[in-house]
């Protein structure tokens, strides 16, 4: 028994290794440089930032804007999660599968849907200025709160609708209908039977989309311009474009310290506010809307989601038809009109982007396989201590980590600065927990008797894992590869500070073509966007496609 057990304990050391090379040792080079910006611990830049005007500013703002985007994405999400949870009609897996497409989209992809469609140029304002004969459009959204909250409301409010919804359906209705019986009115019911009950829900989707908008960066960067600035954007500011490495670093240290607040908030919450409840198949308390109000409520919901999601990915879909030549700006992304050797067409960003995912893929498949195998057997003390420690990248910003990369890999002993293998690397880290929470269900409910008994008969252990578990984890492996193509695919954050300038990838050149002049500049940027989002819709079908019930925990 020793021989084995200290088999896998060894296997360990490859994930480890990985997380330890590219994790663990670029954030402590951030660290290192926000203590010690000269070589030698010095506290006094650490300092000087705190006290800075500045700093607090770009702080408050990171928050503020992550409550206000939270509150408007449960005000939109929570009566939507109420007729999901409540209502079986015709269409409803379609519409909810449906509201799940903007969450998987880069942010990249919804900053240029939103600026299709109320920016400058975008399609409400020209329509509005076609029909009533005005010189310009009358919205002005562009580079204004507003337009990140929506842009966040879109993002996130799948989050709401399925954390709560899902725990709304399968609250158990007889305990509400007592209460009516008892002589409580349909508010007094809701506010002392229902809302307690769902508070553990809300919490925690609330919590979720609060961190996703505190570490927004592609949406902030493109729709909120030079006015606004969260830590996100500030690191990559500081960094980039005034190469200012040690602000950038105490910067990145005041991310990682926050975010981590959060998290434990987060955890804290789930732990407390939980309650064991008698819970009841969705499908037992779904029931049809029968009443002229039940069946008004339905369709109004259905209709305003489709109005909120289906809008902006029509206006930038339809953007990226030029007129009189439909396809021109997607003949444009190939085309080198400079003449110029050392220009990158933007069609190339779609091979190297390919080339990332597959590479992406491979890796984090090949590490985060290992790592459930590992994780599913290991019941033991060192899995239980392992298991948080692999899911670390997700609570981590891709800017900070794109920085870290900069500081760390690009000087002796890896000097990987001027490598394009860097970028797959990156993907691969982000890439890596969602493998491995999607494949550790489904490798947790083998009965180890059945590997035990095909090796009594004399399979060996390859035999085994292709004939007995590959057919029983294989959709499971297939939803994985899926999502560690489309994460990559979208990645932007750490792509943006790390990929070379002849190896950019298709969100980077969205960005760059969105911040320069002219109509076909624009064009092809939502081009671009549109393909993006083409890719990352087709990888959202082939996993709920391959999904068997609620194979792994995304």
């Amino acid at each position: 028994m020793t021989r084995p057990r200290s088999l896998v304990n060894a296997l360990y050391l490859l994930p480890l290794a990985f997380l330890a090379v590219f994790f663990f040792y670029p954030l402590g080079a951030v660290i290192w440089e926000s203590f010690a910006p000269g070589g030698r611990l010095d506290l006094a830049p650490v300092a000087a930032l705190l006290r800075e005007p500045y700093f607090g500013r770009v702080v408050w703002f990171t928050t503020w804007q992550a409550a206000l985007s939270t509150i408007l994405t449960l005000v939109i999400g929570l009566p939507a999660a109420y007729v999901f949870a409540r209502y079986r009609c015709p269409g409803k897996t379609v519409l909810q599968a449906f509201t799940t497409i903007p969450f998987v989209l880069p942010a990249m992809v919804v900053a240029a849907a939103f600026t299709a469609l109320l920016g400058p140029r975008g399609w409400l304002n020209e329509a509005l200025a076609a029909g009533f004969g005005l010189a310009a459009g009358p919205i002005r959204l562009q580079y204004t709160l507003g337009l990140i909250l929506l842009a966040h409301a879109f993002y996130n409010t799948t989050v709401v609708i399925r954390v709560v919804g899902g725990f709304w359906a399968n609250l158990d209705p007889r305990l509400a209908d007592a209460a009516r019986v008892l002589g409580g009115g349909r508010g007094r019911v809701f506010r002392e039977i229902t809302a307690p009950l769902l508070l553990p829900a809300i919490a925690a989707a609330g919590l979720l989309v609060f961190i996703f908008c505190f570490t927004s960066f592609g949406v902030i960067l493109i729709l909120g311009g030079p006015r606004f600035a969260t830590l996100e954007v500030e690191i990559y500011r500081q960094a980039v474009t005034l190469f200012r490495l040690p602000e950038a670093a105490g910067l990145s240290l005041a991310q990682i310290v926050l975010t981590s607040v959060v998290m434990a908030v987060y955890t804290r919450v789930q732990a407390r506010a939980a309650v064991p409840l008698n819970l009841r198949p969705a499908e037992a308390t779904a029931q049809p809307p029968v009443t002229p109000r039940q069946v008004a409520l339905v369709a109004l919901t259905a209709i305003g989601l489709l109005a909120f999601l289906i809008a902006p990915l029509a206006a930038l879909a339809g953007g990226s038809l030029a007129p009189g030549d439909p396809l021109r700006y997607y003949r444009e992304l190939f085309v080198n009109r400079t003449g110029s050797l050392f220009y990158v067409a933007p069609g190339l960003a779609i091979r190297n982007s390919l080339f990332f995912a597959a590479l992406t893929t491979l890796l984090a498949l090949n590490i985060g396989t290992i790592t459930a195998y590992l994780l599913a057997r290991d019941r033991g003390r060192l899995g239980r201590l392992l298991d948080p420690i692999f899911l670390l990248p997700l609570g981590t910003s891709a800017v900070t980590l794109g920085f870290g990369y900069i500081l760390a890999l690009g000087r002796p002993p890896f000097n990987l600065a001027a490598s394009p293998v860097l970028v797959p690397i990156a993907h691969t880290l982000v890439a890596f927990p969602f493998v491995v929470r999607t494949l550790l269900p489904a490798l947790r409910r083998l009965n180890p008797d059945w590997r035990e008994s095909a090796a009594v008969l004399g399979a060996s252990p390859w035999r085994v894992w292709r004939e007995v578990e590959l057919p029983i984890v294989g959709r499971a492996l297939l939803v994985a590869a899926v999502f560690a193509f489309t994460v990559s695919m979208g990645e932007f954050g750490a792509t943006l500070l790390i990929a070379r300038p002849e190896f950019p990838t298709m969100p980077v050149v969205i960005f760059r073509l969105l911040g320069q002049p002219g109509s076909l500049n624009y064009g092809q940027a939502l081009a671009m966007s549109t393909l993006l989002m083409a890719v990352c819709a087709a990888g959202f079908v082939l996993i709920e496609r391959f999904r068997v019930g609620e194979v792994g925990e995304f």
